[in-house]
């Protein structure tokens, strides 16, 4: 058995270091100034010997098994500018990280293909976009639970963590945290966090230490999919308190690993009984954590995206592929 030679791009970072977990060699596009989607290897991610910075230059050029698209601009326009016409015949996968959003229910998605796997991350996504043609199937996150690190919930404050949020605004519910904030002490982190008076980015191997302190966990998106920021807060056992919105209420139990809701005073009064009562934190992280192990696991989304790889390269019949996890 042998590992694929992937050719994919650098769209999400946290997403991309994951990905790599399974045992497969990835090609991830670069360009010489390391613009939004063409990084390449690079950044403060602990990546493996598995993945290889690819100048867009070269990439006609390497021997590649499969193409993994992860946005419009990659198969609308990169794969005919930067690739050969034999590696357009690849395997192909389109990689959707979010819900449509136009018309939640009637937005026909942009790959209408019977010859590339569309790959949605979360259930509530699949449903939502008309897949039209191109055959589907969803792989949910997988994570790595960070050694040593677990939740003690010491600060009596919480914690939001979403990238440039005054930029993104309502759908990412910039206006929810205000509001929030106005009643409660709690503080946000990630790109650009400073605009709206947050703390500032926190790299991604330190976010859940930094966490780890705070009460509870707050997610004030409106429409998007489900952050692996919020997994990532459960796999080390802090309660989430969140919206009632997209993949969230299958995600979270009110009551048992935190509180979900779509009346944000009702979120509020919540987030206050958790200020108040550590111990009461405690058990609802304690059940975030079991419940994330049990759905979140990187060997779960391992084998899930062994077996999609499987499904698009092996009618060739001359792929073979490995099924474990790389160690980490």
């Amino acid at each position: 058995m042998r590992p694929l030679k992937i050719l994919t791009w650098h769209t999400h970072g946290s997403y991309l270091y994951y990905l790599t977990q399974t045992p497969h060699e990835f090609y991830v596009l670069s360009k010489y100034d390391r613009p939004p989607g063409y990084a390449g290897r690079h950044g403060h991610m602990p990546w493996g010997d598995n993945v290889h910075d690819l100048p867009v230059e070269q990439a006609a050029r390497q021997q590649l098994d499969c193409i993994l698209f992860q946005d419009d601009p990659h198969f609308f326009f990169d794969q005919y500018q930067y690739l050969s016409a034999s590696q357009r015949h690849l395997p192909r996968i389109y990689l959707e990280h979010d819900p449509p959003r136009g018309n939640p229910t009637d937005t026909l998605h942009p790959v209408d293909d019977p010859n590339v796997l569309l790959v949605h991350v979360t259930p509530f996504n699949r449903l939502m976009w008309d897949s039209g043609r191109t055959p589907t199937r969803t792989i949910e996150h997988g994570v790595i639970a960070p050694a040593g690190v677990r939740y003690t919930g010491e600060f009596a404050r919480g914690i939001a963590v979403v990238n440039h949020l005054a930029k993104r605004g309502r759908r990412l519910g910039a206006d929810i945290y205000l509001r929030a904030r106005e009643k409660l002490p709690i503080d946000l982190v990630g790109m650009a966090a400073e605009e709206l008076g947050g703390l500032g980015e926190i790299q991604h191997s330190e976010l859940a230490r930094f966490t780890s302190r705070y009460r509870f966990f707050f997610n004030p998106i409106r429409y998007t999919s489900l952050g692996l920021a919020v997994i990532e807060a459960m796999m080390i056992g802090m309660p989430i308190v969140g919206l009632a919105t997209t993949e969230m209420p299958t995600v979270i139990q009110n009551g048992i690993s935190g509180y979900v809701d779509t009346d944000i005073d009702k979120l509020i009064m919540r987030m206050n009984e958790l200020l108040q009562s550590p111990n009461d934190a405690q058990k609802l992280g304690a059940e975030a954590r079991r419940y994330a192990m049990e759905r979140f696991n990187i060997q779960r989304f391992v084998n899930d995206w062994n077996n999609a790889l499987r499904f698009v390269a092996g009618s060739t019949g001359i792929f073979a592929v490995a099924t474990s996890a790389r160690p980490h």
